[in-house]
C-alpha cells in the first residue's frame, strides 16, 4: 500500500472518518493516513498531557517535591528516561510511606529510587573534571562529553541514573581510545629520549663524566616516571649540557690556536730554508770567482760580499732564533692557559648537581632538592626526614681492596639503595663515604625502619671485589625536620644520631 499516490490514500481517509464515525480532527485524520499508507509517523511528545499530570502530583515533602523538580525537567527535556525513573520513585513513596513523610536529615540521605545522591554526583564530576588534564587536548568530542556531563551532574536537581550511566557509558567507551592514544605518545616519547641519552653516551666515549651521567639519565628516564624523577632528568640535562658546551668551546679555541701556532712554525720554517738556500748559492758562487782570480784586487770585492751575506744570514738567523722564541713563549702561555680552562672546567663540573662517581646528588644537588622539599613539606603539613649514613671500616676496606675497590663499594651502595627505597626517596654523597637520604612524607619512625630494611637489603647483596664477596655495612642517623629548623640543623642532628649508632656498635640505625 505505501505505493499508492497521496491523493488516493487521502480519499480513503476521508471515508474511514465516515464509516467509522471517527470526528474529522487532525489527529483523527493523521492517525487514519498514516495506518492506510503503512508509514506511521512518531509521535508528538505530549507536553501538554503531562503538564496536566504534573499539577496533580502531590509534593509536599521534600522527597515528593524532589521528584516533582525532577517530572518538570523531564517535560521540558523531552527525555522519558528520567520520566520513567520519576514514576518508579513515586511508587516507591507510594509503597512506603514514611519515607516520604520523614524530613531529610542530612545530605547523605538516600535519595528515591533511580537517582543519584547528591554527594556521590559531585564526586563523580569531580573525578571527571581532574581527570580532563590528563587526557591532552587533541580529541575535541571527549572533551565535549566530559563538560556535558559535568554540567548533568551538577545540576541543583538529583541526575537520574539510568541517564547517568548512559552518558557515563559513552564517556568511558571515548575515554578509552583518549587515553591508549596518551600512553603510545609517552611510551614514544620516552624512547626518543633514550636514543638522545645513548647518542650523547657514543659521543662523549672519551669522556668518563658524561658517559656516567648520560647512564644516569637513561636510568632516571625509565618508568615509572614522577615529577620528581623528571625534575631530576631535567637537571642532570642542563649539567650534561653546560658540560658539552663548555668542552666544545675549549676544544674550537684549541684547534683555532694550534692551527695557527703550526701555519707560524712552517712560515719561519720556509724563509730559514730560503735564507739558507740563498747563502749557500751566494757562498758558492763566491768561491768559484776566489778560484779564478789571480790578483788581490779581485779577491777583495768577493770577500766583501761574502761578509755581506754572512752578515745578512747572522742577522736572519737572530731575528728567526727571536722569533721561534717568541713563539715558544706564546706556546707555552696558551698551554697554561688550557691547563687554567680544565681546571675551571672541572670546577665547573663539580659544581654540577650530581657526584660523578655514584650518580647520586652532591652537596650542591641536596641542598636544592632540600629547598625544594622543605617547601613542600610545610606548604602540605606533610612530614620529612633526613638520615645520614657512614659505611663502616671504610679505611680499613680501602686498604684491602684498593681505593679502586672502594670506589666500587660506594658504587654498589648506591646502587642497591636507590632499587630499594621509594621513588620519590632522594640520595645524596655528602662527602667521602658519607651519603644523605631524602624521605618526603616520613615519620622518623618511618624513616627508621627504612633504614633498617635497607641495611638488611645490603646485607643479602654482597659486593664482588675480583672473586672476593665483601660485605658492606652502614651505621645511620635519623631526624624528622622540625618546626621552622633548616636542613643544616636536621642535618647535624642525624650526624649526632649516626654518630651514637657508630659507639652503639656499627650497622645500626638511631633517631635523632
Amino acid at each position: 500500500m505505501a505505493d499508492r499516490p497521496p491523493s488516493e490514500i487521502a480519499r480513503e481517509t476521508l471515508k474511514q472518518l465516515t464509516a467509522r464515525r471517527l470526528a474529522p480532527t487532525p489527529d483523527h485524520y493523521q492517525a487514519l493516513y498514516d495506518e492506510i499508507a503503512g508509514t506511521p509517523s512518531p509521535q508528538p511528545f505530549p507536553e501538554g498531557q503531562l503538564s496536566s499530570i504534573q499539577r496533580v502530583l502531590p509534593g509536599q515533602t521534600p522527597a515528593q517535591k524532589r521528584l516533582l523538580g525532577q517530572f518538570e525537567r523531564a517535560i521540558i527535556t523531552k527525555d522519558w528516561t528520567s520520566l520513567q525513573s520519576v514514576m518508579v520513585g513515586y511508587a516507591n513513596l507510594g509503597l512506603n510511606p514514611a519515607a516520604s513523610s520523614k524530613p531529610i536529615e542530612t545530605a547523605n540521605a538516600p535519595t528515591a529510587l533511580g537517582e543519584l545522591p547528591a554527594e556521590f554526583a559531585e564526586t563523580l564530576a569531580r573525578l571527571i573534571d581532574n581527570t580532563l588534564p590528563a587526557l591532552g587536548e587533541d580529541d575535541v568530542r571527549v572533551i565535549d562529553m566530559a563538560r556535558q556531563l559535568i554540567t548533568f551532574l551538577r545540576e541543583p536537581a538529583p541526575p537520574a541514573v539510568a541517564t547517568t550511566q548512559l552518558m557515563l557509558g559513552n564517556f568511558t567507551y571515548r575515554v578509552s581510545f583518549a587515553t591508549e592514544e596518551q600512553a603510545a605518545i609517552r611510551a614514544m616519547l620516552l624512547e626518543l629520549l633514550h636514543m638522545v641519552f645513548e647518542n650523547i653516551a657514543v659521543l662523549s666515549a672519551d669522556d668518563r663524566w658524561l658517559q656516567g651521567q648520560a647512564e644516569a639519565l637513561m636510568t632516571a628516564s625509565t618508568p615509572p616516571l614522577t615529577l620528581r624523577r623528571l625534575d631530576d632528568v631535567q637537571r642532570r640535562l642542563k649539567d650534561v649540557i653546560f658540560k658539552q658546551t663548555e668542552a666544545r668551546a675549549r676544544t674550537v679555541e684549541a684547534q683555532e690556536q694550534m692551527k695557527d701556532m703550526l701555519a707560524t712554525f712552517i712560515e719561519r720554517l720556509a724563509l730559514i730554508t730560503a735564507s739558507s738556500t740563498s747563502y749557500q748559492g751566494t757562498m758558492e758562487r763566491c768561491a768559484d770567482l776566489i778560484g779564478k782570480a789571480n790578483t788581490l784586487e779581485e779577491i777583495a770585492p768577493v770577500l766583501q760580499e761574502v761578509m755581506s751575506a754572512t752578515r745578512a744570514m747572522a742577522l736572519d738567523s737572530r731575528v728567526t732564533h727571536d722569533e721561534l722564541h717568541d713563539l715558544r713563549e706564546r706556546t707555552e702561555a696558551k698551554r697554561a692557559e688550557m691547563v687554567k680552562l680544565q681546571e675551571e672546567l672541572d670546577r665547573a663540573s663539580a659544581q654540577a648537581r650530581h657526584d660523578p662517581l655514584t650518580g647520586t646528588l652532591n652537596r650542591k644537588g641536596l641542598d636544592e632538592a632540600m629547598e625544594r622539599e622543605i617547601a613542600r613539606s610545610r606548604r602540605l603539613g606533610s612530614p620529612l626526614c633526613l638520615a645520614l649514613l657512614d659505611l663502616d671500616n671504610f679505611k680499613a676496606l680501602n686498604d684491602r681492596v684498593g681505593h679502586a675497590g672502594g670506589d666500587a663499594a660506594l658504587v654498589h651502595l648506591a646502587q642497591v639503595t636507590r632499587e630499594v627505597m621509594r621513588p620519590q626517596d632522594l640520595l645524596a654523597r655528602y662527602g667521602g663515604e658519607e651519603f644523605v637520604l631524602v624521605l618526603p612524607d616520613t615519620t622518623v619512625e618511618s624513616g627508621v625502619a627504612a633504614m633498617t630494611r635497607l641495611q638488611r637489603e645490603l646485607t643479602t647483596r654482597l659486593f664482588l671485589q675480583g672473586t672476593e664477596k665483601v660485605l658492606i655495612t652502614f651505621s645511620a642517623g635519623v631526624a624528622q625536620l622540625q618546626g621552622t629548623e633548616s636542613s643544616t640543623d636536621a642535618i647535624i642532628r642525624a650526624d649526632q644520631a649516626m654518630y651514637l649508632a657508630k659507639r652503639s656498635g656499627k650497622n645500626r640505625v638511631m633517631a635523632a
